[in-house]
């Protein structure tokens, strides 16, 4: 059973999104917040597997409150909902920790599978589509000194092999697991194993956090 906790500040939407999880026989449903501060204090005291989480809201937004629960070790994982899908605030959103975003109107199918994914702790967002996210927020990656620093000093690096790191570096730019294993000339299994490693070394949360780690540290340049 997957818990989840709903968080927007319109309760028509969250109306909506109970009815749509609740007619599932492996979701719950177990609370509503209406603001960034009772989502935080919700997740402290519900712990639920996913907080479905609005951006906007009035107080404390959905960013900070993603930022707050991330930090506090929680196991919850975030799935952002977001009005367009290069919205600058999802960006802000997978930065502070969130596991994914979706589209608000995305259809009822793209949600639940979507929030079933980040319950098992993969990332939601379409490999294509975070590199495109990236590359349009590019300017928003945080500042290096000069534009040659040498990915290999990055302190987060220094734990993966040659393998991981190409395999890091292939991540940042958008392949997914099929894919590398085909171009690379590995096993599937292989490669998620590879991939697994490297989120473990790194201390990435999922595959999104490791695209921008990708980018973070220059294995990745923007296009």
């Amino acid at each position: 059973m997957t818990t989840v906790l709903i968080v927007d500040d319109q309760p028509m939407q969250r109306f909506g999104f109970r009815m749509l999880l609740e007619s599932q026989d492996d979701m719950k449903v177990v609370g509503e917040a209406g603001n960034g501060s009772e989502a935080v204090r919700m997740t402290a005291e519900l712990h639920p597997d996913v907080a479905l989480m609005d951006i906007r809201m009035p107080g404390l937004d959905g960013i900070e409150a993603t930022r707050r629960i991330v930090a506090a070790g929680d196991r919850t994982r975030v799935l952002i909902l977001t009005t367009f899908d290069l919205d600058e605030y999802a960006y802000a959103g997978l930065r502070a920790g969130a596991s994914g975003f979706l589209i608000k109107d995305a259809l009822p199918e793209e949600l639940l599978s979507g929030i079933r994914a980040v319950a098992t702790g993969d990332a939601v967002v379409a490999p294509s589509l975070t590199r495109r996210l990236l590359d349009a927020y590019a300017d928003r990656l945080p500042a290096h000194s000069g534009d040659d620093t040498a990915p290999h000093r990055d302190p987060r690096l220094a734990s993966l092999t040659d393998r991981e790191r190409e395999i890091l570096t292939v991540i940042g730019q958008g392949w997914t697991n099929a894919e590398i294993a085909g171009r690379l000339h590995l096993a599937e299994s292989t490669v998620k194993t590879h991939v697994g490693r490297i989120l473990a070394k790194t201390g990435a949360r999922d595959r999104v956090q490791a695209v921008i780690l990708a980018y973070d540290t220059k294995l990745v340049r923007p296009e």
